[in-house]
Order: C-alpha cells, then sequence, then structure tokens
C-alpha cells in the first residue's frame, strides 16, 4: 500500500468557460519525486496551486498527511489555515523564484523562518547554513541582481527548505534557464528534497526535467491521460 503524503480525489477547477480540472485523481508517496507535464493550457499548474491549497477546487478534497500523523483536509481549511499550511508544512520554489530583490540572499531565505516567529540570528545562522549546502557560500550578501539565473533559483531552493517543509512544489523552476544551468539547478532540487527525504512535486515543460523525477504524469484538458514511472 502506498504511503501517501498527499492524496486527491475528484478535482474539478472551471475558469469562465475553460474546464481546468476534470475530476482528477492523484496519489503523491513520500519520499518520491513527480513530475506534472502538459501543454499549455492543459490544466498542470492549476493542479499544482490546488494541491497546494493556493487555489480552492469547485469540487473534489485534497489530504495531507504529515509524518508526524494525523491527515489534514486541505480543501475543508479556512484561507487563515491554509496560509499557515503554506507557510509552515509547504515549500515552493517557482519560474522567476519570487524573491524579494531588495533583500540579499541570505535575508530572503531567513524571512521564510522570520515569519514563523524565529529571532532574526538564528534564522540567519540556519539560512546560511542552507545556502552553503547548495553551493552558495560567500554569496550571502549579494541581492538577487548581482546573482546569475542558477544561483537566485538556488537561494530561492534554500528559502523553500529552509522551514524544514515536507513537501515542496516547484512550478516550472527550470523554465528561464539555459540546459546547464536548468540540470545544475535540478541537482540541488533533487539532493536537498527527495535526497532528504522529503517529496517533490514539479510542474516541468521540459522532458529532461521530467525524466531526472521518480514518477511523471502528463495531462490534456484538464485530466491525467499517462503515468510513467521511473
Amino acid at each position: 500500500m502506498i504511503d501517501s503524503v498527499l492524496s486527491a480525489q475528484m478535482l474539478t477547477k472551471t475558469y469562465g468557460t475553460t474546464r481546468a480540472l476534470a475530476g482528477v485523481d492523484v496519489e503523491v508517496a513520500r519520499g518520491e519525486s513527480l513530475a506534472i507535464m502538459g501543454a499549455s493550457g492543459s490544466g498542470k499548474t492549476t493542479l499544482l496551486h490546488v494541491l497546494a491549497g493556493i487555489v480552492s477546487p469547485d469540487s473534489g478534497s485534497v489530504s495531507f498527511r504529515p509524518a508526524s500523523g494525523g491527515a489534514v483536509d486541505v480543501t475543508a481549511q479556512s484561507e487563515t489555515s491554509r496560509s499557515k499550511l503554506r507557510r509552515e508544512r509547504f515549500g515552493f520554489v517557482f519560474q522567476q523564484g519570487l524573491l524579494i530583490p531588495e533583500l540579499t540572499a541570505i535575508e530572503n531565505v531567513a524571512l521564510a523562518l522570520m515569519i514563523n516567529g524565529m529571532k532574526r540570528q538564528e534564522a540567519t545562522t540556519h539560512a546560511a547554513r542552507w545556502l552553503h549546502s547548495l553551493g552558495l557560500a560567500g554569496m550571502e550578501e549579494r541581492r538577487i541582481g548581482e546573482l546569475s539565473g542558477g544561483q537566485a533559483q538556488r537561494v530561492a531552493i534554500a528559502r523553500a527548505q529552509v522551514t524544514g517543509a515536507e513537501l515542496i512544489f516547484a512550478d516550472e523552476p527550470t523554465g528561464a534557464l539555459d540546459s546547464h544551468t536548468s540540470s545544475e539547478v535540478m541537482d540541488a532540487l533533487l539532493w536537498s528534497t527527495t535526497g532528504q527525504g522529503r517529496t517533490l512535486v514539479v510542474v516541468t515543460h521540459d522532458p529532461q526535467v521530467a525524466e531526472r523525477c521518480s514518477r511523471t504524469l502528463s495531462m490534456r484538458d484538464g485530466a491525467i491521460v499517462a503515468e510513467v514511472q521511473a
């Protein structure tokens, strides 16, 4: 029996006349790397946002099962509760990183901890440890505009991981990078997630990124149409 960290049943979502999700079922195994692929408009990003509690489905349910036990019905939570869940238990890496350009690398990472109540000095220590582990030692005080695209994405990965999140969601994390840098960022992302016993769900249009994951779901017209196990 699969040890699911995330389970979704019969998810539907419509935007106007566009059906983004058409009764999708998904089980995400604890410790796996799951890629979701599909053409633009296939519903892959909507699925990720619903799984992560960013967007509420029109119908269906999403259940999160933390390692500490006790399932959480994500879809039944209030927006305040979902926000707390995203802040404390989930991590996010987006295509452009969504980092704060006015802050340094270490401030961007430490901020995720300080929002959760950690003192600045302790948060900075944890942030530095993650930046070092991802090959960014010596770059802690650089602002985001002073980093390469790959370096900035590694800052975003550190920010996603620093809170100890069990489940990391990545939306086109290599979409703005060249092939060599993309490979380096995936190395960092996989090492820091499944390599540490965590779980990764990544939306991508890049077959090479999907091939690095342990399982791939392909979507079309809001439905899952294929599944490939690595």
